[in-house]
C-alpha cells in the first residue's frame, strides 16, 4: 500500500526538472547563446528541484541565489522559472514564517527582473503579470498545506476514536469481570454455605439417624451439582465460545421458591410470603431480586447466631417489587457490612435505580430490604 505513493513521488520529482528543461531550453537556444556559464546556470537551476519536497527551503534558497547570480551577470534564462517551481514546496512542507519569507524573496525577484529586463513602457504591466504568475504557485502551496493539515487532522481523529474504542472495550470488559465476580460470589457463597450446613447436620445425625443423614448428603450432592452448573455457565461467558452459556437462562422470580426449599433442607425454617399481583419484571431486575434473597439467606446461614427461622416477603406493587428478608438470629454488624455481599447487593440494586437497606431489625434479628421502582405500569 505504501510502495506506490513513494514511487509516484520519485517519478514526479524526476519529471519536474525534465519538464522545465524541455520547456525552457528551446526558447533559450533561440534567444541567447548557450555558453558554459549558461550551462552551469541551467544545472544549478534544475538539479536542486529533485530535492524540493524533502528540503523545500534550502532548495528554494539555492535556486533564488542562482537567479540572483543570473541577474548580476545579466543572463536572462527562461529556466529561471525554476524559482516559481520551487516556491510552492515551501508553504506546503515548511513553516508559515518561512513560506511568507519565500514569498517576499520572489516578490523582490519580480521587481529586479522588471527593472532590468522589461521594456521601458511596459514595466507596470510586466510587474502586474509577473506578480500574478508568482502568486499562483504560492497559493497552490498554501492550499496543499491546508489539505495536508486536514488529512493529518482526520488521521489523528481516527486514531483518537480507535483509542477511545479500545478504552471503552477495556472498561466494558472490566465491568463484565466485576459482574461475573459478583455472580460467582453469590453462587459460591450460597451453595457452599448450604452444603456446609447440610454436611454438619449429616455428621451429627449419622450415628443416631442414618436415613436422615443420607437424605442430607443427597441434598449436598444436588446442591453441589447446581453450583457447578451455574459456575460453568458464568465461566463460559469468559471464553470465546459462549455456546450454551449464552443460551442458558438466568434465575428469576419463579426460581426463588426452589432456592428457599434448598435452604430449608439445611434445617433453617424459611417462610416465603408473596403478595400483590405479579407484574412484568425485566430479566435483569428479576435476577437482582433473586440474588439479593440468595445473599441474605446465605448471610443468615453463615453469620446469624442462634437463628431458628427466616422469612422472605415478596410484594408486587404497581410500580415494581419490594423484598424483605429477615431472620431471628444475631450477628455482629461489622461482619455483614464490610463484606463483599452487602456491597454487591447495593450495586445490583443501584443498576435498576433501586435502594437496599441492611441492618438489625428493631424487633430482633437481621433484616435486608430491597425496593425496585420499575416505573408506572404499561
Amino acid at each position: 500500500m505504501l510502495v506506490a505513493p513513494r514511487r509516484l513521488d520519485v517519478a514526479v520529482d524526476l519529471a519536474i526538472p525534465a519538464l522545465v528543461l524541455a520547456a525552457a531550453l528551446p526558447r533559450d537556444a533561440q534567444r541567447v547563446q548557450l555558453t558554459p556559464t549558461a550551462a552551469v546556470l541551467y544545472g544549478a537551476l534544475l538539479l536542486p528541484l529533485l530535492w524540493r519536497r524533502r528540503h523545500p527551503t534550502p532548495v528554494f534558497l539555492v535556486v533564488a541565489a542562482v537567479c540572483l547570480v543570473q541577474w548580476v551577470v545579466d543572463v536572462h534564462l527562461a529556466a529561471s522559472v525554476s524559482l516559481l517551481v520551487a516556491l510552492p514546496a515551501v508553504p506546503a512542507y515548511d513553516t508559515r514564517r518561512r513560506a511568507w519569507g519565500a514569498a517576499g524573496v520572489v516578490a523582490l525577484g519580480v521587481v529586479l527582473a522588471v527593472v532590468r529586463w522589461a521594456p521601458a513602457g511596459t514595466r507596470y504591466v510586466a510587474l502586474l503579470l509577473l506578480s500574478g504568475f508568482a502568486a499562483a504557485p504560492f497559493v497552490a502551496g498554501m492550499a496543499a498545506r491546508t489539505r495536508r493539515a486536514y488529512l493529518s487532522a482526520l488521521e489523528e481523529r481516527a486514531e483518537r476514536l480507535e483509542r477511545d474504542r479500545d478504552q471503552h472495550g477495556r472498561i466494558a470488559a472490566a465491568a463484565e469481570r466485576g459482574r461475573i465476580a459478583g455472580e460467582l460470589h453469590d453462587v459460591v457463597a450460597h451453595h457452599v454455605s448450604v452444603m456446609v450446613t447440610l454436611a454438619d447436620g449429616a455428621r451429627l445425625t449419622a450415628p443416631s439417624d442414618p436415613a436422615t443423614a443420607a437424605r442430607a448428603m443427597t441434598q449436598v450432592s444436588a446442591t453441589g451439582r447446581q453450583a457447578l452448573g451455574e459456575m460453568r455457565r458464568l465461566l463460559g461467558v469468559l471464553g470465546h465460545d459462549r455456546g450454551d452459556a449464552a443460551l442458558s437462562p438466568q434465575p428469576g422470580l419463579e426460581d426463588i421458591g426452589a432456592m428457599v426449599d434448598g435452604v430449608r433442607a439445611t434445617g433453617l425454617e424459611v417462610t416465603l410470603v408473596q403478595s400483590g399481583s405479579p407484574v412484568a419484571v425485566p430479566a435483569g431486575a428479576a435476577l437482582v431480586v433473586y440474588r439479593v434473597v440468595q445473599e441474605a439467606l446465605t448471610n443468615t446461614l453463615k453469620h446469624a447466631r442462634s437463628a431458628s427461622g427466616a422469612r422472605v416477603d415478596l410484594a408486587y406493587t404497581a410500580r415494581g417489587v419490594d423484598v424483605m428478608v429477615s431472620d431471628d438470629g444475631t450477628a455482629p454488624v461489622g461482619v455483614l457490612t464490610r463484606g463483599f455481599g452487602v456491597a454487591g447487593m447495593r450495586e445490583r440494586a443501584a443498576v435498576y435505580g433501586g435502594t437496599l437497606a441492611a441492618g438489625p431489625d428493631p424487633v430482633g434479628g437481621w433484616r435486608v430490604a430491597l425496593h425496585l421502582d420499575l416505573g408506572p405500569p404499561a
